[in-house]
């Protein structure tokens, strides 16, 4: 395997409606394939506007479900056309009543290789998500993928360090963060959380964020997509705070050994003083 990954993640405004988001992301993918991407990451429920900024039961309507759904089949098939990974969040209906936030993982050949339920589920004005979401009952599933073993964590997970642990735990080499995150909430963490998260678990993260002011509420979303080493520094520059962008980044993979023997923060870990913290 080589000990470079080519590495994209997708930022994109909403359209006004599903079938052109969809279409959107789309070309992206194959933009980002063109360029030599060997694993793509979407934005966080991609296909829709982030209608979390309501409360409307009406939004029920974009749930689908994964992998059975069309959205999960489109993109399969784009997964083997172009030999890419994809993480693909959408809105998933598991049975009538019963909703998830959620993103599937595909491998470069088309395969399926299941799906990561968004864990944390924020209730605070403008991100009114328990309204529309049960709490993921997955765990914290790391994936065999054509580019190594990668994670998933969604949005408003990133507060949380215990999943970001989790997944490195299992074997994660990177971990993509797929969000909707808009400016005078969480700005200023952007550039902390998921730096500090790559450095104390030792692998990459790319984190994507979606741009613009949808019209159904205020939440203006900064983009600034970007990919995080683990030492803490960014690959590149960060996307734009207000354009739709394709981020292309090549990923040293050696560097994860390099780090791992310099820090060595999995072998001084003290699991067996830690109980506390899983106590309610």
């Amino acid at each position: 395997m080589s000990t470079i990954i080519r590495a994209g993640l997708v930022q994109q405004k909403w359209t006004g409606d599903k079938e052109s988001m969809i279409a959107n992301a789309v070309e992206a993918i194959r933009s980002a394939a063109s360029q030599g991407a060997q694993v793509v990451c979407l934005q966080e429920l991609f296909y829709g506007p982030y209608f979390c900024q309501v409360q409307d039961a009406d939004y029920y309507s974009y749930t689908e479900a994964i992998p059975d759904g069309p959205t999960t089949a489109l993109m399969r098939e784009l997964a083997e056309q172009h030999g890419v990974v994809l993480i693909v969040p959408m809105y998933e209906q598991e049975q009538p009543g019963v909703y998830y936030n959620t993103a599937a993982v595909i491998d470069a050949d088309g395969t399926y290789l299941g799906k990561h339920r968004k864990n944390h589920i924020p209730q605070v004005k403008g991100f009114w998500e328990k309204f529309y979401f049960r709490p993921g009952n997955l765990g914290y599933p790391v994936f065999d993928t054509a580019v190594g073993r990668i994670g998933v964590y969604i949005c408003y997970e990133r507060h949380f360090p215990e999943g970001w642990r989790a997944l490195g735990l299992a074997g994660a080499k990177i971990v993509f963060n797929p969000s909707a995150t808009s400016r005078g909430l969480s700005e200023y963490l952007w550039r902390l959380e998921q730096p500090a998260a790559a450095v104390a678990n030792e692998y990459y993260v790319g984190t994507i964020n979606r741009v613009g002011v949808e019209p159904l509420g205020d939440n203006d979303f900064y983009g600034q997509s970007y990919f995080v080493d683990p030492r803490g520094q960014l690959v590149g520059d960060a996307a734009s705070d207000t354009e739709e962008e394709v981020v292309i980044r090549d990923l040293d993979m050696d560097r994860l050994a390099e780090v791992r023997d310099l820090w060595a923060f999995y072998r001084d870990r003290r699991p067996e003083t830690y109980e506390s913290l899983v106590t309610p």
